[in-house]
């Protein structure tokens, strides 16, 4: 394979979780008096760091939502994560074979650091991700679009840009892992495949992933 190094989106791409948490996150806002359908939360926030939330509702509306928005979202994310959360299908046993061929892998998230370890405890790829293989929107200054996020993994990991592919389901992250000068695959499993455009390739199904990646070729 000619990457050196794996960098896999979380939300959507390893735990099944875009939609809980687009439908609290549609549910909490029109709550506060910011009518939000769970299709509107898809195409606004998916993909996106807390901050994106704010920043919108702010423009929007010239209202800032409540100091302890964030705590209230995520206490209510984390609940219905102990009782709802999965991996998404196949993607244990892409984690699997890139053990097995030794190439190296990380998750580069817009959540925060709990959100990523309280998914991975609840489905159990807390056992494929140790401290440091994780790298939240919380470790840079500015999350997807930007490719900041993309970057420090790489760093992080010893592995120059152009020998990364990233596996994402959102636009947001396509553009930051594009604007990091990375390849990228493109997950269409929730995400219509003309938002993804931008990407390297598309897929629809994770377990397609491996042969995906045994195709694309030895390093030069």
């Amino acid at each position: 394979m000619r990457y050196e190094l794996v960098i896999f989106d979380n939300d959507g791409v390893l735990v099944d979780s875009e939609p809980i948490s687009n439908t609290l996150l549609a549910g909490y806002l029109t709550e506060l008096g910011h009518p939000t359908s769970y299709e509107d939360s898809l195409r606004d926030y998916m993909g996106a760091a807390m901050h994106r939330v704010h920043d919108l509702i702010a423009e929007r509306t010239g209202k800032r939502l409540p100091a302890d928005f964030d705590d209230v979202f995520h206490g209510r994310v984390f609940d219905a994560f102990e009782q709802e959360l999965k991996p998404v299908p196949g993607v244990v046993d892409v984690l699997e074979k890139l053990t097995a061929d030794g190439v190296a892998y990380c998750v580069a998230s817009s959540g925060s650091h709990e959100r990523i370890r309280v998914g991975h405890r609840t489905t159990g790829l807390d056992r494929w991700f140790e401290e440091g293989r994780i790298f939240s929107s919380q470790d840079v200054g500015r999350g997807k679009p930007a490719p900041d996020l993309f970057l420090h993994a790489a760093e992080r990991m010893g592995v120059a840009p152009e020998k990364c592919l990233v596996i994402e389901d959102s636009p947001l992250g396509v553009q930051a892992a594009v604007a990091a000068g990375m390849d990228v695959y493109g997950f269409t499993a929730m995400t219509p495949a003309e938002r993804l455009g931008a990407a390297t390739q598309l897929f629809a199904d994770m377990r397609e992933l491996p042969a995906l990646l045994a195709s694309c070729g030895s390093a030069d």
